[in-house]
């Protein structure tokens, strides 16, 4: 069995607005990840994945509060340091953070090798300058980036050699691990090859020791994470193997993320698509029951009630219902959910 790089216990953090009213974006989220695996994180915009990939690292500024749970990484919890502590000795060396659209993060007026002296030295680095660029240089050409990128400017960038660029950058502390935020959004598709290659090269060559990839994309997670995670509504309602998820998901909100896309392995003839009915709950005031309930073409009155909690299920996925697996599974036809008000 491999070590556990990080463990996520009961964390909850919220967003406190300008009129001070709790927005509760993660709730009491728990998961782990073990050394050479990674998890792709999937749902709805709003759903709380990005809230929860800023929460992993530890580091809360306004409106981002936290309220409780222990983040573990590397045997090290987290969660009690202090900023200044987060910023020097977690960021960067524990756990690294690529964030959306991150290829505009790049100031244009610096070249490539200022960005990564800076990273140094903001972590008490005591290399010189040219052993800095050494690094960078072999650390580049390792992971298939010209070493003259280290000279240009962001704006003699493509958009993709910008996003392998803030990639390499992030993570040439070697963190265990990485955070990457919709790092092929907005990218054509060879750009998006190359940027999923190169996550991949990073955990083959050690240079991470786990990977989070959250997207909206599903099919996408099938080519670059060992398991995924859906969230809603700010908590996971399943989790499993890739193969589980993607061609037998058994929540009803994760068969009706996998009816409203296609899916090229299966074919795509005569697949008509679905959608899931009503909007998200409003996290100001979290439902009751299942947060799910009020679109849940299978919600009893009791869902509507009764606290959900995630339950651990046989073949290591969870799910968040409260019927048991036997009776989700014989809910649907050939595995297949009909969310159609048809």
């Amino acid at each position: 069995m491999n070590k556990t790089i990080l463990e996520v216990n009961g964390l909850s953090t919220k967003y406190i607005t300008r009129f001070r009213e709790d927005v509760y974006a993660v709730r009491n989220v728990s998961f782990k990840v073990e050394e050479g695996h990674s998890l792709g994180i999937a749902g709805e915009s709003g759903c709380g994945k990005s809230t929860l990939a800023l929460s992993l690292m530890g580091y809360y500024f306004a409106p981002l509060h936290y309220i409780s749970g222990d983040i573990i990484i590397n045997g090290k919890n987290i969660s009690g340091l202090k900023p200044d502590q987060v910023r020097k000795n977690v960021l960067g060396t524990e756990i690294a953070y690529i964030p959306q659209a991150a290829m505009n993060a790049l100031n244009p007026t610096r070249k490539v090798i200022r960005f990564i002296e800076d990273v140094m030295y903001a972590h008490g680095s005591k290399m010189s300058k040219k052993e800095i660029y050494d690094l960078a240089r072999e650390r580049f050409e390792i992971l298939n980036l010209p070493a003259d990128t280290l000279h240009k400017f962001s704006v003699e960038l493509s958009g993709g050699m910008k996003q392998r660029t803030v990639i390499a950058i992030s993570t040439i502390l070697s963190p265990k691990v990485l955070i990457a935020d919709e790092p092929s959004s907005a990218l054509d598709v060879s750009s998006q090859k190359m940027v999923i290659k190169m996550l991949h090269d990073l955990m083959d060559l050690g240079f991470i020791k786990a990977m989070l990839f959250i997207t909206h994309e599903l099919p996408l997670l099938y080519n670059v994470t060992d398991d995924i995670m859906v969230m809603y509504a700010g908590q996971i309602v399943e989790k499993g193997s890739k193969d589980q998820m993607i061609f037998d998901p058994i929540h009803p909100y994760s068969k009706g993320l996998m009816g409203s896309i296609l899916v090229p392995e299966d074919g795509t003839r005569n697949i008509k698509l679905t959608a899931i009915p009503g909007t998200p709950p409003n996290l100001k005031n979290p439902p009751t029951g299942c947060s799910f309930a009020e679109r849940c073409k299978y919600a009893t009155s009791r869902c509507k009630v009764y606290d959900v909690e995630y339950t651990e299920l046989e073949g290591g996925r969870g799910s968040r219902c409260l019927k048991p697996e036997h009776e989700l599974r014989g809910l649907y036809d050939d595995g297949k959910v009909d969310f159609s008000n048809e």
